[in-house]
């Protein structure tokens, strides 16, 4: 067995040097700043091209692998960057590239519409708000639940009901799929009853009964409902549901 000193046989000299090389280590540590992440360190991402390249075919599994470094580029080096710092042009720009790789792909539209839409920032919130609509009109019937949700965002948070009624004006317009569920596409009867455009409602809800697009009888019973209950408010002189 290897002989072993006890401590007591260390001189005091060399038990100072090692307990002052301890503490300037611990010293020269604490003094040296953490690297830090900025919002500004996201970088713009690669053309389309170069991606599809990068990918050696699997344009799918990169596209999930490029969402989840983005979504965790707030988290670096120890600190959390907050959404609303971050450069919005350059998420909105990932986020594009993302889809163009998987265009059935949902995740980026939710990040979109319930991540980075949600920061206590107008502009930003606007932003996120108008990516989803643009990419939304690519593929309505697949995309529609995004701008269903911008819509309630763009209503009670924004309280911007002429952007909320271009939404929902879209998701009427646009979704033609059959198992979309109908409050989605009825939205935009809604946010026109809440403006007090009682007319439109009223004709857009008749001609909604009558298109026999909506099979479910407990919507068509509320639907028929909300008709008559919009025809006794314009006998009344029109008065704004609250």
């Amino acid at each position: 067995m290897r002989d072993e000193r006890p401590l007591s046989h260390v001189s005091g000299s060399v038990l100072a040097l090692l307990a002052a090389g301890l503490a300037l280590q611990i010293g020269l540590h604490a003094a040296v700043p953490q690297p830090r992440a900025k919002g500004a360190d996201l970088m713009p991402p690669p053309a389309t091209t170069l991606l599809r390249l990068a990918s050696l075919g699997e344009p799918i599994a990169l596209a999930k692998i490029l969402m989840l470094r983005l979504q965790a580029f707030d988290y670096q080096s120890g600190s959390k960057v907050p959404y609303k710092d971050l450069d919005y042009a350059r998420v909105e720009a990932w986020l594009a590239r993302i889809l163009e790789l998987d265009p059935k792909g949902q995740y980026p539209l939710l990040a979109a519409s319930r991540l980075y839409a949600e920061v206590p920032d107008e502009a930003r919130q606007r932003r996120m708000l108008d990516f989803v609509y643009r990419q939304f009109l690519l593929d309505p019937n697949r995309r529609w639940p995004w701008l269903a949700h911008a819509t309630f965002l763009a209503k009670h948070r924004l309280k911007d009901m002429d952007l909320a009624l271009k939404y929902a004006a879209a998701l009427h317009t646009y979704i033609t799929a059959t198992d979309v569920p109908a409050w989605a596409s009825t939205m935009e009867i809604f946010i026109r009853e809440d403006l007090n455009e009682l007319e439109t409602a009223r004709v857009m809800i008749g001609g909604l009964l009558a298109s026999g697009r909506i099979t479910d009888s407990a919507e068509l019973n509320f639907l028929d409902g909300r008709l008559r209950e919009i025809e006794e408010r314009l006998k009344q002189g029109g008065p704004r549901k609250r």
